[in-house]
């Protein structure tokens, strides 16, 4: 029998300490409309995909929810108990009862991080720029260097002009390629707040003699102030490497925000302890991951790990273990995590430390029977099969089979309700598909089968396809966040009320949520 805790609980397990694990079970588009402030988001669709990653240890404290009314939290609960997690709770009512207790909800996705970018902007006092401000200096005799903190993907769709790419966590080892000189103003952008403020004070904290600034309010506040942007944009980092300067500064940071240092042989013992979860992550860059890391490693870059750690670990009060291959990046990304409350050390030796971790073993899924594009097209002219997508609802949206439905797995019965044909599933990833049929299947339908290559191989042999802008219904894409969606697509208003959110992070938290960060009392300025 499923056990359920009360909000007043699970206020109490969140600040006491220990490890715990809070999942919101719900799609993206509902979590993103409104959840609780240490959420991580494990959707019910994705649970078996995602939940070995997120929280490798199947002995933690763990609590899911959804809305309260839903009961997709109890079948989530069901499926992770069959995974092996042992203690899986659901929070009783969801979140109307964690509203009804007097708790904050919020709206928006990666909550701890963005909050955490407005308190270091209060509490450093990074300069910015406006983007009035950042427009005359390019127009100077002297302009600016402009570095745009995103990954590369986020780039791509807009960026200032000039700007170049370089991620926040690759900041402390290219940062003196890319500037001239030491008199070369320097100023970080990204699409709205968070990196701007993150990237600029790492540079800061870092010695770096240039003058350094945050963009204010990124490409969003850029647009507002009736400038165009540039997209498709290909300027990015190139390699370098950290001068002296920069590397002391490194250490410094890690010494100033008491970051440890620990060995192989430490983190091995840490791999077996079978009380505290470990996540060991390769802070280094796509191309360098893809070359070669340590067995056991997930890749992590650093800026993301700041803006988006619940992609990477579940587990609040974890420890993470970062590691590179020339020690400025881990322990710069590590000081800003330590900040933010979290456990994080650098592995000494970094890619060279000789560590090995096993590898994770994900749960493999019963196989489903393929039937390949030819054969499906022919059994669709004949009538004799129903096609079901579970695919992205707004994927669905742009391009589907002729005939075929849209599902998700939280609605798959009522999706399929009045089928009397046998049914083939349609997915991006067949392992979803998979999972979803062997869990949420209903019965008295044959099993169904599997399009072999899924869309891809439907329109690579020639077969049509269609389109449905309105289908499915904004209501039915659970999965798709439609919270200020337009802000880069022309829409002010939509551009506006992101950033009023953003800044308006900091008066949701309570004392408690305050206080789980361990930023500087003020700014250094100030001392």
């Amino acid at each position: 029998m499923t056990q359920h805790i009360s909000a007043q609980t699970l206020k109490s397990w969140l600040h006491d300490g220990q490890e715990i694990a809070l999942l919101d079970v719900r799609e993206q588009g509902q979590y993103g409309e409104s959840h609780l402030f240490y959420a991580v988001p494990l959707p019910y669709s994705r649970l078996e995909l995602d939940a070995p990653r997120l929280l490798p240890r199947r002995a933690v404290r763990t609590v899911v929810y959804d809305g309260g009314t839903e009961g997709v939290a109890e079948r989530a609960a069901l499926r992770l108990r069959a995974l092996g997690y042992a203690k899986v709770c659901v929070l009783e009512g969801g979140t109307a009862a964690w509203s009804a207790a007097g708790h904050a909800l919020f709206a928006g996705v990666n909550l701890p991080s963005k909050t955490f970018g407005e308190l270091a902007e209060h509490a450093y006092g990074t300069p910015r720029v406006s983007a009035d401000e950042l427009a005359a200096m390019l127009a100077s005799a002297t302009p600016p260097v402009v570095l745009d903190g995103r990954p590369v993907s986020e780039f791509r769709k807009m960026n200032i002009p000039t700007a170049v790419c370089c991620p926040n966590g690759e900041l402390p080892l290219r940062i003196e390629s890319l500037v001239p000189d030491e008199r070369t103003p320097v100023v970080i952008n990204c699409a709205g707040r968070t990196r701007s403020i993150i990237g600029a004070q790492t540079l800061i904290n870092l010695g770096l003699p240039n003058p350094v600034y945050a963009l204010e309010n990124g490409t969003q506040g850029w647009f507002l102030s009736d400038r165009s942007l540039e997209h498709g944009g290909t300027r990015r980092y190139a390699p370098g490497s950290a001068g002296d300067g920069l590397k002391a500064g490194a250490r410094a940071l890690a010494q100033r925000f008491e970051v440890p240092e620990v060995d192989a042989d430490t983190v091995r013992a840490w791999s077996a302890d079978a009380n505290r979860s470990l996540f060991l992550c390769d802070v280094r860059t796509p191309e360098e991951f893809a070359a070669g890391s340590l067995p056991g490693a997930q890749h992590t870059p650093g800026g993301q790990l700041m803006q988006a750690g619940d992609q990477y670990f579940g587990v609040r009060g974890a420890r993470l273990v970062l590691f590179d291959d020339d020690g400025i990046r881990a322990p710069t990304v590590a000081s800003w995590l330590r900040q933010m409350g979290h456990e994080a050390s650098v592995l000494r030796g970094g890619l060279s430390s000789g560590l090995a971790l096993p590898p994770a073993a994900p749960p493999v899924p019963p196989a489903l029977a393929a039937i390949d594009a030819a054969r499906l097209a022919e059994r669709l002219a004949r009538g004799e099969v129903q096609v079901v997508e579970l695919r992205p609802g707004m994927a669905y949206r742009a391009a589907h089979l002729p005939g075929s439905r849209w599902a998700i797995r939280p609605r798959l019965a009522a999706a399929l309700q009045g089928v009397n044909r046998p049914v083939v599933l349609v997915a991006d990833e067949p392992e979803l598909a998979a999972w979803a049929a062997a869990s949420d299947w209903p019965q008295g339908l044959p099993a169904p089968l599997l399009l072999e290559g899924g869309l891809a191989a439907w329109r690579a042999a020639g077969q049509p396809v269609e389109a449905s802008p309105q289908l499915p219904a904004d209501a039915d894409c659970i999965d798709y966040l439609f919270f200020v969606h337009d802000r880069h697509d022309g829409n002010k208003a939509a551009a506006r009320r992101y950033l009023e959110w953003e800044t308006g992070l900091v008066a949701q938290l309570d004392a408690q949520e305050l206080a789980a960060f361990h930023l500087p009392a003020h700014s250094p300025a100030a001392a």
